[in-house]
């Protein structure tokens, strides 16, 4: 009989316990894809179409790492911006507001002292009211920061890190304000399209910004949340619900695509870190992927997180390592040391977001990873 795959059986065992229901994990070993599996279906109501490993998923935080921070090393390399930037050098608005001293080091290394989150789209649609519309996408952009500018800090900068979307949105407008056009247009010209990562996109609000068009007419979405603020199941449409409100594109959320494009992107990082020249600049690779030192009890890099005790990454990663998660049950830890990718792509927030099996999951299917690829 033949040996059952062990990484293939844990993902499928993910899938009949409800962690997901349906995944794709990618596997990179030394520059060659060595697995690359799918399991489960898009939806957990029937009948419902199996995962395939093209299958299209909301790749949630992962945006904050693929999109947000790669494009600022590019900016970094033009010599547009530099990591010592106040944010209100680039955001004037900002001057004057308790926030508008932070600097983009700050901003990326989740130290800047504003808090992790707030329903600020629940303003932004009232606002919109009486029509039940959120305001145009520059108007949105335009409150948000105003929002933002508001918020007292809750620490000293630099003094200790909390995880922070708003200090990731702000980072989305400095691309924008630095580049002088969206961010998804920046990513998609200069970014991804000269690395070949397609299927990977924003997908804008509006009546002529359907997923097909951002993404390609083939591309499959998986569905996310049942979601009862919008009154629907959500396919092709960010779940986060503040990257809704300023249309789609956001420093923090926003982005859709497959595990072949996420690894796309991977391959500069990687590429970068080992000293190779491609899009990326080996010395800002290797800064940006590197803890940070002066942030006490931190494990942020820039944009990037390192391994901690726990980690998702589980305990088999080396602790060059770098990776980020996305809430809705995405993961990306790279191994420079073992030259080790993995990416993991889920649905776990369908039907609800109260499903949260996956934090057990990760460590263990990382884990498993290492010792059927490098025998660890």
């Amino acid at each position: 009989m033949a040996r059952l795959d062990p990484v293939q059986s844990a993902l499928q065992a993910a899938v009949d316990e409800g962690t997901f229901p349906g995944a794709v994990l990618a596997v990179r070993l030394r520059g060659t894809v060595v697995y690359e599996g799918a399991v489960g279906r898009l939806s957990s109501q029937a009948p419902s179409e199996a995962v395939t490993v093209q299958t299209c998923y909301d790749l949630a935080s992962l945006t904050k790492v693929l999109a947000t921070t790669t494009a600022l090393v590019l900016l970094i390399q033009r010599g547009l911006v530099t990591l010592e930037d106040r944010i209100d050098r680039i955001l004037i608005e900002l001057q004057g507001s308790p926030v508008g001293s932070a600097t983009l080091r700050q901003l990326l290394t989740h130290s800047s002292g504003l808090p992790g989150w707030r329903p600020y789209y629940e303003r932004i649609a009232a606002r919109g009211a009486p029509h039940s519309e959120f305001l145009g996408r520059v108007a949105a952009r335009q409150a948000m920061v105003g929002y933002i500018a508001q918020e007292s800090l809750l620490y000293e900068p630099g003094s200790r890190s909390l995880y922070s979307d708003l200090g990731f949105m702000l980072l989305g407008f400095a691309v924008e304000r630095s580049a002088g056009e969206s961010l998804d247009q920046f990513c998609g010209s200069q970014m991804y399209g000269s690395l070949g990562a397609e299927p990977l996109a924003y997908v804008p609000r509006g009546p002529n910004a359907m997923f097909a068009r951002a993404l390609g007419p083939d591309c499959v979405m998986a569905p996310t949340e049942e979601d009862p603020w919008r009154g629907r199941t959500l396919c092709g449409e960010v779940h986060d619900e503040n990257a809704f409100a300023l249309g789609g594109v956001a420093g923090h959320a926003g982005l859709f695509g497959n595990v072949r494009a996420i690894f796309a992107v991977t391959r500069a990082w990687m590429d970068g870190r080992r000293g190779k020249a491609g899009l990326l600049k080996p010395d800002l690779v290797t800064m940006f992927t590197t803890r940070q030192q002066d942030v006490p009890k931190s494990s942020w890099a820039l944009g990037w997180d390192t391994p901690s005790v726990p980690s998702s990454s589980g305990t088999r990663f080396t602790p060059e390592s770098f990776g980020h998660l996305g809430y809705t049950g995405t993961s990306l830890w790279l191994d420079p040391v073992k030259e080790l990718e993995a990416v993991l792509l889920s649905n776990r927030v369908h039907p609800t977001r109260r499903n949260e099996r996956i934090k057990a999951f990760r460590p263990l299917i990382h884990d498993l990873i290492c010792r059927e690829f490098l025998g660890d």
